[in-house]
């Protein structure tokens, strides 16, 4: 059985480390390296480290950043941002990263995950849900940093995704993101209750209280 795991998550806006609320305004707080060496020091499960422009922007993965930064982690790496095709996912597991994060692509071409997962290895394939709740109490999937609604509904993308098999889901709650309020637990337990893989919940966490409270009641294995 998979231990569960804390895992810090980096934003990286314009090469530079930022934090967001809501994933509105990104704010400046210091250098992605930095936050690297910290992290080993603090010796974390494991770092996820997503670029927040590359998709929205329609541009490739940032390898040099991914290479310098896989060469400073000292821990298991999940890195995501414009990874599209498994040209780019093979790409970026040769510079050192352990996992490979895939969000827009995922919900545009369900079949690369497919792809990927014969060639890097399916523990290697991690998607990642931008998620809303709407006026009526849904949720709502979202992709390219918040700029564009998914039309197909969420629980039928988890259903395809239970069905396709990945390594493991993040589920990254938009109304929690930098809110320091704990986690949205009702949507972890929407999630849990319609898929078996490995999943982590990202979003809301403001305390150790937190992170326990979200592992010992859903039975995650990430608390990011």
């Amino acid at each position: 059985m998979l231990r569960s795991r804390v895992i810090p998550c980096l934003l990286i806006h314009k090469k530079g480390l930022v934090k967001t609320v809501k994933f509105r305004n990104p704010k400046y707080v210091g250098d992605p390296i930095n936050a690297v060496k910290i992290f080993n020091e603090k010796e974390v499960d494991e770092l996820m480290v997503l670029d927040i422009d590359a998709s929205k922007d329609k541009k490739e993965p940032d390898y040099d950043t991914i290479r310098y930064i896989a060469n400073e982690c000292r821990m298991p790496l999940c890195f995501g941002g414009g990874v599209k095709t498994l040209a780019q996912a093979k790409a970026i597991i040769e510079l050192g990263v352990e996992k490979v994060a895939i969000s827009s692509g995922a919900i545009e071409n369900p079949s690369v995950l497919r792809e990927i997962s014969a060639t890097i290895g399916q523990q290697s394939v991690v998607v990642v849900l931008d998620v809303k709740k709407n006026l009526f109490g849904s949720y709502e999937i979202y992709t390219h940093n918040y700029t564009k609604k998914v039309k197909k509904g969420f629980d039928q993308i988890l259903n395809e995704l239970e069905q396709i098999g990945i390594g493991e889901l993040v589920i990254n709650s938009i109304d929690r993101d930098g809110s320091l309020s704990g986690y949205d637990e009702t949507l972890a337990e929407h999630v849990r209750n319609l898929v078996t893989c490995p999943l982590t919940i990202l979003g809301g966490a403001g305390s150790q209280d937190d992170i326990l409270q979200i592992i010992n009641k859903f039975k995650i294995i990430g608390a990011a």
